[in-house]
Parts: C-alpha cells; structure tokens; sequence
C-alpha cells in the first residue's frame, strides 16, 4: 500500500479507508510506504498485526544516503542529459511526449543511487533554461530568471525521490491516490513486473491546480510543476493494471485522462452501521455539525459565512466544528477565528477538535454540513447518513452520488445557497427527520464497509493471479462460502 501525506501518519478520511482496508482483510499482509514530509512524522494510526513492514519515505530534508552515489561520467552523463531533456520538455510541451520513456530511465538511476546527484548538478539548469527559453513556447515570454530554474530543480528533485524506493516483486503495488505515490507502483511495473492498481478518492490533479492558485513561486516554475503533475497523472491511468474509483464522477475524470474504460471498476467506500448506529433525538438547540480536518480545501470561510447569514435569521443557531488541525494548517485556523469575529458570529462557532468517537459529532448536530471544494467520497457524509441525520453538501466529487435524495446538494463556494438550504431544513421538522431515516436506510442497502472490502478482497485476489468466486448482484453468502478460499476465512473468523 502506498500513499502520500495520509496512511498512518495523518487521521482523515482517505486514512480511515486505508486502516478499514487493512483490518478488513486480515489474510493480506500489508507493506505500508507512506510518502511524508521530513520522515519524523509520529504513527498516529495503531498497525494491526497484518501490516509486517512500514515505511517512511520523506520527500524532503537532505539526500538520502543511499542515493549520495557518485556523479554520472561520460556516456552515462550524456544519456540522462538526453533523457532530462527529453523529460522536461514532455513537462513544458504537452505535444512534445516522451515522458514515460524518461521517467522509466530516471527510474533506474534512482534505485542504482545516482539520480539524485544527477539532479543537482549544474547542466540540469541549464538544460531546464535551454528547454524554457526555446523560440514558440509560451514559458519563454515569462522570462523566467535562474533562480527559477533552481527552485523549479529542487522541487523536480523532491517529488522524484520515491522512484528509489523498491516494493517486493511478489507484491500488489496499491497506490490510494494518482500522485507522488504512483512512482514506486510505475517503477515496479516497468522494472518488476508488479501489478499495479491505482485508487482515487478525490481528484489528486485538480487539488494540485486548486493549490498553485496561491502557492509563492513564479509562473514559469508553476507551469512547469503542473506539467508534472499533469504527465504523472496521465501515465499513473495508461499504466494501472486496474483503477478503483470512489464514485463516478471521478470515472468520469479519469477516462477523460486517458484512462482505459474497461480497466475502471468503481468501488464505493463504505462503513460500518453498527459503529455509526442512528443517534437519536436532535439537540435541544439547533445546531450545525461539520467533522473533518481543518484544512482549506474544506472551505470553512463559506460554512461560517453561511452561519452567519443564518444567525440573521435564528440567533440561537450553533456551529460545532469537529477535527484536528494538520500542520501547516495552522494560520488557516486562525484565519477562520478571524472572519467569525469580523462577522460577528464567533460566539456561536465552537471548535471541538479531534473526536475519538465520531458518532458523536455527527449526533450533536440537527444537521451535518459539508463545504468542501473538492472530494472524493466523503466519510462524512455516509457516516453522518449511517446516524441517521440529513446533510447539506457542496457539489463535489461524488456527493451527489453518496446523499441521493436523502439531503440537499448545493454550488461550492455559494454561501448563502448553502444558508437559504439549511434554513429550509432547519424549519421543517418533519421533512429533516424523515430525510434522516431515508440516509441510514441508503447507508445499510448501498454503502456498508462489508460491501467495500470485499470488492478490494476479489481485486486483489484478481490481480495476484489467485482464483476468485464471481460476485453477481444478488449473489448470497451461501453461495459464496461454496468457494475453499471463503470456508478458510469462515472457519478461523476473519469473515466476520
């Protein structure tokens, strides 16, 4: 399993996913590569006994020293040269190509050590302003300084450490985004033959054009980091053996990427009724809930902006916001206290912070909000459902899919849509409360984690060339535990 910034060094949806995954199939052993930040990040995720291996990968921090190798001389210096070249202008130049080629090179430098050196050396800067400079090309009208090249270098040199690092061949290689952690999936494929299966939850290429609106470089490292993104992205959906999308507006997405069609099998994410029983009565004050982590891609600013128009409206009216600030999220908490005070609602925000039992949070309010400007399959939702408490969301990702007609969707980044919906709600009782039922009733028939690990339990069996027992809609357990596989599982427990 591999993954990038999440699994088991952060809480949050696509972690809850993978510690489901995990624990959901305790007849797999699990090799866990998390991509971080320094590598000092602490485990805050208790492994279960499956996961026989984790770990770290930092992307940044100083040169690993097993890639401190020595330069690249001669023939071998003039090989990378021609395949840098040919891999930065697949970067600047769409209709130029050559990326898979290249990053399949730079691939065996990496895990041979000598790639990183080669990355730092002088002449990548200059082909990096050769390639940005050249007549025709739009870079080259931005006049794009030397210190561009070396930010734009080092940033390069990061994001490719992962190609270093190596998986078993006798593995999966389950990357859980289309990101940075699809280089060792697409290094054991190429090298090892490793199948590789790649899953999305929210739209990794559409979060990195969202977050270079703001970032502090200059535009021609801007373009240059996007181009990245977008080739990686584009070869991790040519490349995946298969891709399990969460919903299917990230099908959609990844066709249009060039993704084959028959190598796309959405399987939905899921939980657990029993763990999010229903919650019973409302709280004597109305009040909204939101759970998640505190984090600018949730868009807080229009959730807050939407309550204060509704404390126009309903003075007693409660916002609770339940989650963890993750670092480098600090300021945007703070930025948050701010515009609550500015529109003079701060009394009425609380922030909970991380909750052990998230039920709860979902229980606390008449109504659980989303605000988010990009998802996958939120957690939220369906766990808010499973309890029994109707929704207001933004339209993103696969909400739509997950609320059906149990809650009400509305535009991003629209507060007050959101405000006149959730007022809407809030007055009709009767309405809110039969929504309610009708969520935990769509949770149980579409959206229950035993359906979602047992889809991954058939893909990876698939994949690893085991035999696998057809699943058809309207299949039963009976019929399942016919197959030597189940009654294994049956006998020792692990189904159940």
């Amino acid at each position: 399993m591999l993954t990038e910034g999440t699994y088991p060094h952060v809480h949050g949806g696509v972690s809850t996913w993978c510690d489901q995954l995990v624990r959901g199939m305790p007849e797999v052993d699990f090799n866990v590569i998390a991509l971080t930040g320094s590598g000092r990040e602490p485990v805050t995720w208790e492994l279960p006994r499956n996961v026989y291996r984790h770990t770290a990968v930092p992307l940044w921090g100083p040169v690993p020293p097993r890639t401190r190798r020595s330069t690249l001389r001669g023939r071998a210096h003039r090989r990378f040269t021609e395949t840098y070249e040919s891999f930065l202008l697949s970067l600047i130049d769409p209709a130029h190509g050559g990326f898979s080629e290249a990053l399949g090179e730079m691939a065996e430098l990496a895990r041979a050590g000598r790639l990183a050196p080669a990355l730092r050396s002088e002449s990548v800067l200059r082909l990096l302003m050769n390639a940005w400079t050249r007549p025709g090309l739009v870079t080259a009208q931005a006049e794009p300084t030397i210190h561009d090249a070396l930010t734009a270098t080092d940033l390069l040199e990061h994001a490719l450490r992962p190609l270093s690092v190596r998986i078993p061949p006798d593995s999966v290689a389950h990357a859980v985004s289309s990101g940075l952690a699809t280089l060792p999936a697409l290094a054991a494929k190429r090298l090892d033959k490793v199948p590789f299966l790649l899953t999305e939850h929210g739209i990794y290429l559409r979060e990195r054009y969202l977050g270079y609106r703001t970032a502090a470089q200059r535009w021609p490292v801007k373009a240059l980091m996007l181009g990245f993104y977008r080739e990686l992205n584009t070869e991790g959906y040519r490349q995946a053996d298969l891709i399990t999308p969460c919903n299917q507006y990230n099908r959609r997405w990844e066709e249009r990427g060039g993704a084959d069609s028959e190598r796309i099998r959405t399987v939905y994410n899921g939980v657990d009724p029993h763990a999010f029983p229903e919650a019973g009565p409302e709280p004597e004050v109305p009040t909204l809930s939101w759970c998640g982590r505190i984090d600018p891609i949730k868009d807080l600013e229009t959730l807050i902006r939407a309550y204060a128009f509704m404390r126009e409206e309903m003075p007693a009216l409660r916002l609770r916001l339940f989650g963890p600030v993750p670092a480098g999220c600090e300021e945007y908490r703070i930025r948050l206290e701010k515009l609550g005070a500015e529109l003079g609602v701060g009394d009425g925000i609380t922030y909970e912070g991380r909750i052990e039992q998230v039920a709860k949070a979902y229980a606390a309010g008449s109504i659980v909000m989303l605000s988010s400007i990009s998802e996958g399959f939120p957690f939220s939702i369906i766990e808010a459902m499973s309890c029994g408490r109707t929704t207001v969301s933004t339209d993103v990702g696969g909400v739509r899919e997950a609320v059906g007609d149990t809650g009400l969707v509305v535009p991003p980044r629209e507060p007050e849509t959101m405000a006149r919906a959730t007022l809407a709600l809030l007055r009709d009782d009767e309405r809110r409360l039969e929504l309610g039922r009708m969520s935990r009733k769509r949770v149980v028939e579409k959206f229950t984690l035993h359906q979602s690990v047992d889809g991954f339990r058939h893909i990876y069996r698939e994949l690893a060339g085991q035999p696998v027992l057809p699943v058809h809609e309207g299949d039963t357990w009976t019929q399942r535990l016919a197959d030597p596989w189940y009654k294994e599982l049956a006998a020792d427990g692990s189904l159940w």
